[in-house]
């Protein structure tokens, strides 16, 4: 499957790259987040500590064993505080 791939604040910044288009196996989040970490450095770099990144699919807010099935984006950015 095809899926588009955000990125927010210092994930986007380790990545290096603000969205992509991946196409994709992973059955769910956690799946997605494993096979993105085989692929470069800078991926496994962003998501070495997963309890400080919050997921969305398709603007909804998710946990990592959430299936993608008919998905058509995931967003990927740290907590974010108000003020």
């Amino acid at each position: 499957m095809k899926l588009d791939v955000v990125y927010f604040a210092w994930v986007r910044e380790r990545i290096g790259v603000p969205r992509e288009v991946v196409e994709t196996e992973a059955v769910n989040v956690a799946d997605l987040v494993a096979e993105l970490c085989t692929r470069e450095e800078r991926y496994a770099a962003a998501f070495v500590d997963m309890s400080v990144v919050k997921v969305a699919l398709d603007q909804t807010l998710v946990a990592l064993d959430a299936p993608l099935a008919d998905a058509r984006e995931v967003a990927f950015f740290p907590p974010m505080t108000g003020g």
